[in-house]
């Protein structure tokens, strides 16, 4: 019998790629989004190799989100995997001149959003002693820097959400593992800059930047690890970056 994980973010960026590095490890996925479309199409893509079911929902809206998973079936709630893929950067500010609605955004999904989903799916877990819940967070969670002061509040507290998981949770058989990466180049950069593609290609420039596969290869070693080692913390960097705004580029 296949294990069973629950994707946040599966249509874009790292949890798409996660959801298609656990397909070919023939890991069953409830691959979850906003898209109902894109949902549709990996959907269909990832049901050629594993079960795949689908949700449609945003994580930032808790009524939805239990709502959602409750209309599991009981086979489907046999969750060993929760990987909280979902997040966003919206804007790039001093926090003099930060928007309040963009901070609502970021807050809302990356801190709010995996509370919700991690609290429908704990008590899961809890019941059958056993699990695994991969957190994303991001360098910034490490190292604060100018004009993001809210998305880098945000990560932080993804990275004390997980360091708390560990210590709730290690005692239920269940593993906790924090993933920082650093610059991954997906649709992040367009998100931020609200769909300014010049601005948002700029970031990628001059170097080779992490790419999504790379923090899907490293969830994979996490969840494959032996079961008596908790991978608890990982960061990423691209090679020519070595902090959060230094990159060295050609």
């Amino acid at each position: 019998m296949n294990k069973i994980a629950f994707i946040t973010g599966a249509t874009s960026g790292i949890g798409l790629a996660t959801a298609q590095a656990f397909a070919n490890n023939n890991i069953d996925l409830i691959i979850c989004g906003r898209n109902e479309k894109k949902l549709q199409e990996l959907q269909q893509e990832l049901s050629q190799k594993v079960k795949v079911t689908a949700l449609c929902f945003d994580v930032s809206n808790n009524a939805q989100v239990v709502a959602s998973i409750n209309s599991l079936s009981d086979d489907w709630k046999q969750i060993e995997i929760l990987v909280n893929c979902a997040g966003n950067a919206h804007g790039l500010s001093s926090i003099q001149d930060g928007d309040i609605n963009d901070w609502d955004l970021m807050i809302d999904i990356n801190v709010k959003g995996l509370l919700y989903v991690s609290r429908a799916i704990m008590p899961f877990m809890i019941e059958r002693h056993k699990g695994h819940v991969v957190n994303i967070s991001s360098v910034a969670g490490k190292q604060t820097y100018q004009n993001g002061a809210v998305y880098c509040a945000s990560k932080k507290a993804v990275e004390a959400i997980s360091e708390g998981m560990r210590l709730d949770l290690t005692q239920h058989g269940i593993r906790i593992t924090n993933i920082a990466p650093g610059a991954v180049q997906t649709n992040f950069s367009l998100v931020r800059f609200k769909g300014d593609a010049e601005r948002a290609n700029k970031v990628y420039e001059g170097f080779e930047p992490i790419k999504p596969t790379d923090v899907a290869d490293a969830i994979v070693y996490a969840v494959n690890a032996p079961a008596h080692v908790t991978i608890a913390d990982i960061v990423m960097y691209a090679a020519a970056q070595s902090a959060p705004t230094t990159i060295y580029r050609n």
